[in-house]
């Protein structure tokens, strides 16, 4: 039997276990992270700060990490929140550290003015569609084409 998970905000001490639990997430979606603990303690904790982590504690350390980033729908004067990752250890699911990972994401959004909340999965993630349709949130349709242009930062 799983402790009841806590939640609370990443500290600077977590963030060897966060970027570990970036970093398998990642893999576990094909991809391979380059994330770095410097790049981490900047988004984290600089000034400002570019993204908020929360993670669930059991007891026995990080049980999971969701992260979240700010967005707008401007023409509406309305702020909303993404939870660009939401990750839960292997060994910890099932013990309802996802679903406290994302009631405390959707009160932070809610602390911090937001009228909404988005979450992303991939097509081929239906355990991850079914556990966001539990828990309450809805299927948005695909919004029409997006586009981006990329840089070397080394090079600005």
């Amino acid at each position: 039997m799983h402790p009841n998970p806590h939640v609370r905000r990443a500290i600077p001490e977590d963030l060897p276990d966060l970027l570990a639990m970036v970093h398998a997430l990642a893999a576990h979606h094909g991809d391979t992270s380059v994330l770095t603990p410097e790049v981490l303690l900047r988004d984290l904790f600089g000034d400002p700060p570019w993204i908020t982590a929360l993670v669930a504690t059991n007891g026995a350390g990080l049980s999971g990490y969701a992260v979240l980033t700010p967005m707008t729908q401007l023409q509406f004067g309305v702020r909303g929140m993404d939870m660009h990752h939401l990750f839960v250890k292997p060994e910890c699911r099932g013990a309802g550290v996802g679903r406290a990972l994302l009631a405390a994401s959707i009160a932070h959004a809610k602390s911090q003015h937001c009228a909404f909340l988005t979450v992303g999965t991939a097509p081929d993630n239906p355990a991850a569609q079914a556990f966001y349709l539990a828990a309450g949130l809805a299927q948005r349709p695909a919004s029409g084409p997006r586009f981006s242009i990329k840089w070397d930062l080394s090079a600005v």
